[in-house]
């Protein structure tokens, strides 16, 4: 494939967090939440055989004779498969038997990518951006999209005293979550319709882009730091509860109204060495997106005490129920709208023209697909096979 080289810089590596207790889940559920442990990505820490720090094994034999798979995946509703699916006793563990679910909680995309480099990671879902960036930096190397997860779930939320219509955004204070990250891409992409100009790296120009970690952006939106956000749900619904007004779901902005937000990915060699571990995931995922679809607001309670776990708080209900109305589950990886945003980040001079044939390998979902009586999936091209 020809050379195609990310120009920013990634951050050092953020230390993703990995729960160490075993807490019940919402009452309506018949599972429990899944414990992680407490270690920074690359870290030795080993987990011993009590489970205290990884999911304990659903019992029966070892897939592939592996003790554990490590997985990361976000703190947030856009990563809605992981949420739900990881919780002890769940649809992924039950697939993956006598191996052990090892979680690991990032922060930001590039870190998680950096994880799976070093092998701190085996898999894990995260969003279109990064995985493109992955997989360029690697030039083809690396990883592989085996799976989409989640659609939606993105807004423009301002101060209605301060922007009333789209067109008051220029000249604004407007967070994303990081420099490179789908939703800075989308941002970068969007000002540029409006025929704006912004310098991507500085995010100095007729907009001021603030990049801000979602976990801060409403206290920044609260003082006044910034006048709005491009952010992923919940944080679009937390600046909503705030007094934040949705200007615009990026949804809208798509055919159908739908738009890759977050995939699975694996490393390749873990790939290749596990293929029945893998296909296990693909499972449960499967399984997961499935339970989310026909048990809405049992799924959101699942979500909502992963989150509680994470924050030490659940969200309440004017944050969680309008922000889970505006995901949607999906196995299907949306794989032309993956294609876009890497030319929207060419656009925006984040990224030089990649060459993304083999991005993809959906030959172990198409599996599990057919075998659950389900269609298969489309890799719009960019398939290895």
């Amino acid at each position: 494939m020809s050379s195609a080289v990310r120009l920013i810089a990634p951050r050092p590596a953020e230390r993703p967090r990995r729960r160490t207790r075993i807490l019940a889940a919402a009452a309506v559920l018949p599972l429990l939440m899944g414990a992680l442990g407490a270690c920074g990505y690359g870290s030795e820490k080993k987990n011993d055989d009590t489970g205290s720090s990884a999911v304990p094994a659903a019992g029966g034999e070892k897939v592939d004779g592996l003790d554990k798979v490590k997985v990361g995946y976000f703190a947030n509703l856009t990563h809605a498969t992981a949420l739900v699916g990881l919780r002890k006793g769940g649809p992924i563990q039950q697939e993956l038997k006598g191996t052990k679910v090892s979680p690991y909680v990032f922060n930001a995309g590039p870190s998680e990518i950096e994880a799976l480099n070093a092998g701190s990671i085996d898999m894990g879902w995260i969003g279109p951006s990064p995985s493109i960036n992955g997989y360029v930096k690697s030039h083809g190397s690396n990883l592989k999209i085996i799976s989409g997860s989640v659609s939606g779930g993105v807004k423009l939320v301002v101060n209605p005293k301060k922007i009333k219509s789209l067109n008051d955004v220029k000249g604004k204070k407007i967070a994303t979550p990081q420099l490179g990250n789908t939703q800075d891409v989308a941002f970068l992409n969007w000002v540029k319709s409006k025929g704006w100009k912004v310098d991507a790296q500085s995010g100095k120009g007729d907009v001021s882009v603030v990049r801000s970690d979602n976990k801060v952006t409403p206290d920044a939106y609260k003082s006044g730091a910034i006048d709005g956000a491009w952010v992923p749900e919940p944080t679009a619904s937390k600046l909503v509860a705030d007094g934040g007004k949705v200007l615009l779901d990026e949804s809208s902005l798509w055919p159908d109204k739908k738009f890759v937000i977050t995939n699975l990915i694996v490393k390749q060699s873990f790939l290749e060495e596990h293929p029945k571990v893998v296909e296990a995931v693909l499972r449960g995922s499967v399984k997961t997106n499935a339970f989310i679809k026909a048990n809405p607001e049992q799924a959101k309670n699942a979500a909502n005490a992963a989150l509680k776990e994470e924050t030490g708080k659940p969200l309440p209900a004017e944050v969680i129920d309008p922000a889970w109305k505006s995901i949607q589950a999906t196995d299907d990886p949306l794989a032309s709208t993956l294609n876009t945003e890497a030319d929207h980040a060419v656009q925006a001079g984040l990224l030089e023209k990649p060459d993304l044939k083999g991005i993809y390998d959906l030959a172990p979902l198409n599996k599990v697909l057919k075998a659950e009586g389900k269609p298969p999936v489309s890799a719009a091209g960019l398939g290895s096979q």
